[in-house]
């Protein structure tokens, strides 16, 4: 290591050579330090991600971390996961050594995050408390497994929030009924609302749909893409996993509907985007219905747990419904909707006793 200044200029260099955790060797010269403090924090800093010393800061660990999870996530996902790494967890974190953390440290962290109160006085969700959670947990498991870090401090600091939600938002059949008959004058909002109620897709999976992924003479819509903001601008990726690649079938109510809806889009090609709007158009189309019919305001996403309601109550099987709703993994939609199925579990039992009991 070696920091000069330059009698010209007045201000200070560094250069350095050294053996990252790979086995490489590198050099490395940098100009134009104000003073040779700075040059030699630089230095530090450079050492300590290069090497991946565990004496290294969280904030520079969670870049390592986040480079690797770039090759392996969708662009939407780590791009999700930064920001929020970076809103929440960082400004406790970001200055700490990371073999420095303990879990008094996270306890620390996890109470600011609950005690905090906005404006109009509500707490952050329990469900979103978990998902910050999840995402540092994520980040010390890593150090674990691949740097050598003894212990994840967040195991012993136990978690917060909640998985799920006390309640699940829907309509019922009869409350979307009231709602779609208020959107006959909005025809892109009737078609995107029956499209979503009849189907269980996703927003991005709606946004992204084109004439060509509709089949009416089969009856099916193909879900191979997704429309997602990132980095400032819209793009259309793979959908949210593999399994999220699929075929759903569509009643006649949306065939029909579909059809009008497409025969009405002037200069429509097979491959535009039915819906070209965004996430924002849907919800002022929402905030519409609702006020106009009455129905208790909902989230866009909650049209897809309206549609899995409805298919519970009409006893679908959970492994059709995760096939449908594009699941990765059963117990993805077990954990999700399985308190909706006690109802059904007593009613299956009455049927055996009644097919039982027929001579």
């Amino acid at each position: 290591m070696s920091v000069t200044k330059d009698s010209k200029t007045g201000k200070w260099m560094s250069q350095i050579r050294v053996t990252d955790w790979t086995g490489k060797t590198i050099h490395k010269k940098k100009r134009g330090f104000q003073t040779k403090r700075e040059a030699l924090q630089w230095e530090h800093d450079y050492i300590s991600q290069a090497t991946a010393s565990l004496g290294m800061t969280f904030k520079d660990f969670m870049e390592h971390y986040m480079k690797d999870m770039e090759s392996r996530l969708k662009p939407s996902t780590v791009a999700n996961k930064r920001f929020l790494i970076e809103l929440k967890i960082l400004p406790f974190f970001g200055k700490m050594p990371l073999n420095e953390i303990k879990p008094t440290d996270i306890r620390r962290w996890q109470n600011e995050l609950t005690s905090y109160r906005n404006e109009k006085g509500k707490p952050y969700s329990a469900t979103y408390l978990k998902t910050i959670n999840n995402q540092i947990t994520a980040i010390f498991n890593y150090a674990v497994k691949y740097y050598g870090l003894k212990e994840n401090p967040c195991h012993k600091a136990g978690s917060m929030g909640k998985k799920n939600a006390d309640e699940m938002l829907f309509w019922t059949k009869d409350e979307f009924l009231k709602f779609i008959e208020t959107m006959k004058d909005h025809p892109t909002g009737y078609a995107a609302f029956m499209t979503m109620y009849y189907t269980g897709i996703r927003e991005g999976e709606l946004l992204a749909l084109t004439p060509a992924d509709i089949d009416f003479e089969n009856g099916t819509v193909r879900i191979n893409k997704s429309y997602q903001r990132l980095n400032g601008e819209y793009v259309i990726t793979t959908p949210k996993t593999p399994k999220s690649k699929r075929t759903i079938t569509m009643p006649e109510s949306l065939k029909t509907c579909l059809k009008a809806y497409i025969a009405k889009c002037y200069g429509l090609q097979p491959d535009d985007r039915l819906f070209p709007h965004t996430k924002s158009f849907l919800g002022h189309e929402m905030e519409y219905g609702c006020e106009a019919s009455g129905v208790k305001r909902i989230r866009i996403h909650d049209l897809r747990h309206s549609h899995a309601a409805a298919l519970i109550e009409m006893n679908v099987a959970p492994k059709l419904l995760q096939e449908r709703l594009g699941h990765e993994r059963i117990q993805t939609t077990l954990d999700t909707y399985g308190h909706l199925y006690p109802n059904k579990q007593a009613e299956v039992a009455k049927q055996l006793d009644d097919f039982m009991s027929k001579s």
